[in-house]
Parts: structure tokens; sequence; C-alpha cells
């Protein structure tokens, strides 16, 4: 066995010394680099990549998690902190639904779920339940708090008044609660927000009112409810809320004009301008009509109708008769004379009902009030009279129908004419761009990558010519190859002879010495 490895190594040193000095350099090199790609592969095929599990930890949960993980042997990476821990990938979902099954994650706050951890035999007294009770509740709270958008963490603290029967209702504390509330980075609740906040801790915990509720963030300080006070933020989350309506309205109407012209001018060589008023008034208007019916000679319907109808005759006596003469006689006095009369009456009633209308009109707000239009086109692209009309002409018929609902006399075309504005000029952009460089960016990143490709080839040329006469050198300062004779020690009697050709064969081609010197030692 000792043989074989002795020839073994004697072949290997045979064949490693018959090699140029560059065929040791590139076998070595090949060698390096096969070793180094072996143990790269090893180490990225070989290495745990890990996962953030759970973040944002107390003490308290990050110990119960890392309690878990050693008991079921399982790697894991805590952070600096001491809040993340990082398990590995292929155990991640399944370690995440085994803590979040056991309830190890209780973000510093244990629920109702302590009765039933910590049940006993013997009971609890009174005080030690009430206790119980009271962190349990607070604790209930806090899960709920901590699941809402934007909380990253909270701190509940609730009071419950004692109960006395000596106490009335009036004269019993109220209960109360403080809260400190920390939010995600980045998010501000608004007053929606808020008054949620405070509407869930008044459902959850019995007898309390807004009032005795007491809601601050570590960012930005305290939070008042609607109620106590906070109207100033919901008018500002409204002043907002018109703000954005506002801006996406001009945002939506840019799109639709830069939509329109952007394929007949070009969207490059378009600018558009937006400016528009809005009433977010809310009004509701009463109005009770009474109106005739149509086709009735403006008269209503006949609810009721009276007629009556009356006649009378009777005798009546008259003046007639001969004149008296005597002494108790009037002269010239007609005597009495007997006739009939007959009279009629006739009276007519009638009561009319006309239409009678109540409009409940509810106008929303959101209405346009004022509308002005300005753009700007590139100049060659509105080069005659006709182009400049047409566009004109489109925007005063958008103007003319955006503000259709206004109240403006939208029939007046000097006044439309006004909101409208058109510039025909040279972009300052483009001209720059073309008097800099003439040519357009996608074709100087490709001049430019041909210049490197050209400066790279000259380099390598120069190199490799300069390489080659380096050679060439070499070659005409080394001297001619010389023709040595076989050495035939048998023939040569001569030692000092011997001797010189020796020491010329190992100065000339020390490899080919070394080799004669081994041949000599193995036929020994």
């Amino acid at each position: 066995m000792n043989e074989r490895l002795a020839q073994y190594r004697e072949r290997l040193g045979n064949f490693w010394s018959q090699m140029g000095r560059k065929q040791k350099i590139w076998l070595g090199a090949s060698i390096s680099g096969i070793l180094l790609t072996i143990i790269l592969l090893t180490i990225v095929f070989t290495r745990t990549e890990y996962e953030l599990a759970f973040q944002n930890l107390d003490a308290t949960d990050a110990a119960a998690v890392m309690t878990y993980l050693d008991g079921n042997n399982i790697p894991y990476e805590l952070s600096a902190n001491g809040t993340s821990i990082m398990v590995p990938s292929t155990e991640a979902a399944r370690v995440k639904v085994d803590v979040g099954s056991q309830g190890l994650v209780q973000n510093g706050s244990i629920g109702f779920e302590v009765f039933s951890a910590n049940s006993s035999q013997l009971g609890h007294t009174e005080n030690e339940f009430n206790v119980i009770y009271q962190n349990a509740l607070n604790g209930e709270v806090q899960k709920l708090l901590n699941g809402l958008q934007g909380v990253e963490s909270s701190k509940v603290l609730i009071s419950s008044p004692e109960e006395s029967v000596f106490l009335t209702t009036e004269e019993a504390k109220q209960a109360s609660a403080a809260i400190v509330m920390k939010f995600k980075p980045g998010f501000r609740p608004s007053q929606k927000d808020v008054d949620g906040y405070y509407n869930l801790v008044q459902a959850t915990v019995a007898d309390l009112a807004v009032k005795d509720i007491t809601i601050s963030s570590t960012q930005h300080g305290e939070l008042v409810s609607s109620e106590a006070g906070g109207v100033a933020s919901g008018n500002a989350d409204a002043v907002e809320m018109q703000f954005q309506i506002q801006r996406k309205y001009e945002t939506e109407l840019k799109k639709n004009i830069q939509g329109f012209l952007g394929p007949i001018v070009g969207s490059e060589n378009l600018v558009v301008s937006i400016s528009s008023s809005m009433n977010f008034d809310k009004k509701l208007t009463e109005e009770n009509l009474v109106l005739p019916l149509e086709n009735n000679n403006n008269n209503g319907i006949i609810v009721s109708e009276e007629s009556n109808n009356s006649s009378s005759t009777g005798s009546s006596g008259q003046a007639g008769g001969v004149p008296g003469t005597g002494e108790t006689d009037i002269p010239g006095y007609e005597a009495n004379a007997q006739g009939n009369s007959t009279s009629e009456t006739s009276s007519q009633l009638k009561n009319y009902d006309f239409n009678r209308i109540n409009n409940s009109i509810q106008s929303g707000p959101f209405v346009l009030k004022d509308l002005s239009i300005s753009i700007g086109i590139e100049a060659e692209k509105l080069n005659d009279e006709q182009s400049r009309t047409q566009v004109m002409n489109y925007l005063t018929t958008l103007v003319r129908a955006q503000l259709a609902d206004s109240g403006q006399d939208v029939s007046d075309d000097a006044v439309i004419n006004k909101k409208v504005s058109l510039i025909a000029g040279t972009f300052v952009e483009n001209a720059s761009t073309n008097s800099a460089t003439g040519i357009s960016l996608p074709w100087v990143i490709g001049i430019g990558v041909a210049a490197l490709a050209l400066i790279g080839g000259l380099i390598f040329m120069l190199a490799r010519k300069r390489k080659q006469k380096e050679i060439e050198s070499i070659e005409l300062a080394a001297p001619s190859k010389v023709e040595y004779p076989t050495l035939d020690l048998e023939s040569i009697n001569n030692d000092s002879q011997a001797r010189k050709n020796l020491e010329t064969l190992a100065k000339r081609k020390p490899d080919e010495f070394v080799n004669l010197l081994r041949t000599w030692l193995v036929d020994e």
C-alpha cells in the first residue's frame, strides 16, 4: 500500500515537474475556483433563511415565545431591541399558528381568559376577584383598541366605582377611563376615528360616560371627542374633504382635456391648467304652490254648487177714478183702483278647488360655481387660424356644459370667452433640449454606449499589441537554439568534459537535467 502511494506521489511529482509555469498557474487557479465555488454553493444551500414572525413584542410576550421555541427545538433570531423574533421560513407559518392558538402573544394585556387559566378549586376572595376582573377588563379594552387600524399599542386603566347600598345613584361615583395610545408612524387619526375610540370604550364599560373618558396619544397629545368640543377637528376634516373633492374634479377634467387634445397635438406639446370654484352649501327649500287646472280656462274643480230660484204674485191698489169736486175732495186726485203684480228671484253659488303642490327641494353640495381653463400648445401645432378656432370652440363648449347649473348666463359668448385662454408658444423644455443636443434621449444613450464599446476595444487592441511586442523583444533577445550533443557517459573518458556537459545542461535546460538525475537514481 505504501509502495503504491509512493508511486502515485512520484507520478504526480513527475506530472507537476513536466508542466510549465503558466500551466501550473492555470491549474492552481482552476482548482482554487472549483473549491471556492463548492464552498459558496454549500453555504448558500445549507444556510437557514429566517423570516420575521413576531414584532412589536413586549418583554413578557417575547419571553413566552422564546420559551415555546426553545421547548420545540426551533432556532430563532432575536432582534437587538428584543421586540422582534425571526424563525426559519419553513417553520414560520406553523409557529405563528401554534403561538396564536396558545395565546402566548397578549400585547401586554390579559383578558378574561385569565379566569380559565388561573382557576382554583378553592376559589378567590372578593378582593382578589375584583382585582383580577379589573385587570381582565383593562386587557379586553386594550385588545380591542390594538386591533384598530393604525394603532400600534395602548395602555388602558379603568376605574370602576364601588357599589354600596348606602349610596344613592346620584351620590355614587361614576366610572372613568384613562387611555394612552401609540399610533404607527405616518398615521394620523381623524375626528371620526377619535369618536370611534370613545364609543368603543363607552360601550365596553358599564355606566361610563364620554365625558369621563380621557384618551391621549404619544404623538398627537390629547384626543378630544366631538361631544367634548372636538368640533374644530371635525371642521378641519370637512375642509380637507372639500379640498380633495375640488382637486379630484380638476384632475378628472384635466385628464379629459388631455385625452381629447393629446392625440391631436401630442401630449408633450400640451399643458393644461384648471381653476374651479365650488359651492359646498347644502340647502333645503319648501314650496307651496296653488295652480289652476290646465285646459280649464284657469278654473279649478267644482266642489259644490247651489242654485236658488223664487217667484211671487200679488194684488195692489192704484190711484184712479173721477177727480173730486166736493168741499172735502182734493182737486185733481184720482180715485183708488185695484190691480195684480208678479216678481221672480234667482241665485247661484259655486265652490272651486285648485291644485295644491308642496315641494321640498334639497339641493346637494358640490355645485360648480365658476370655472376657468388655460391651455398652452406648441406654436407649431397652431400655425393657422382654423386650428385655433377649433380648439377654442371645444373649450368654450366644455365650459358652457360645466357651468350649466351654476346660475350664470352661459348663453353669453363674451362671458364664456373670458373663462378660456389659449396660449401658443415654444416650450422652454423642448427648446433647451433641442439646442443643447439636437437629438432625443434614447439616441444619446445609444451613442454613449457605442462610444464606451469603441474605447474599450481600442484599449484591448493596444494592450494586446503591446504584449505582442514584449514577446517579440524577448524572443529576439534570447539566444538561438543550440543543439546539445547527447550525453553518452560511457563514450566520454574525460571526467572534466562530462562535468562540463552536465553543467551546461543544468543551466540551459534545468527540467531535463532534473529528469535525468531522477532517471539515474531510479536505475541505481
